[in-house]
């Protein structure tokens, strides 16, 4: 992918402060009911890591993917990326590490509190 240096350079950025938050727990990973993907929210943005592949199998790709709730745009940066590719891989094995004790939830299931935010 062609991108300017700044660009990639607010990428690498972006993937630090994800990293980061992950550490410290302020950011928190919920793991995928039957899937291994690992999604969270950071700022009013969905952010996935996937794809639905255990991490042991290191010959399949992993890709961060970033979109805002309230439109359509998003950011994806996958592990076979000439230049951010390692550290994608690099937040996946943190976030694998910060949810392995997390149990499974449905990021889709129909709860009381969606059908009272939709309902109001």
């Amino acid at each position: 992918m062609d991108r300017d240096p700044a660009t990639t350079d607010r990428l690498r950025k972006l993937i630090r402060k994800i990293e980061l938050q992950t550490e410290s727990g302020e950011l928190h990973w919920e793991k995928q009911a039957g899937s291994s993907h690992r999604y969270a929210r950071m700022n009013n943005n969905l952010v996935i890591l996937g794809p639905a592949t255990p991490l042991s199998d290191a010959t399949v790709p992993r890709y961060l993917f970033v979109t805002p709730f309230d439109s359509p745009e998003c950011i994806e940066i996958n592990s076979d990326d000439a230049e951010l590719g390692s550290v994608v891989i690099e937040l996946v094995q943190k976030v694998e590490t910060a949810s392995q004790n997390e149990p499974p939830t449905d990021p889709f299931a129909i709860t009381d509190q969606l059908l009272e935010r939709l309902e109001s």
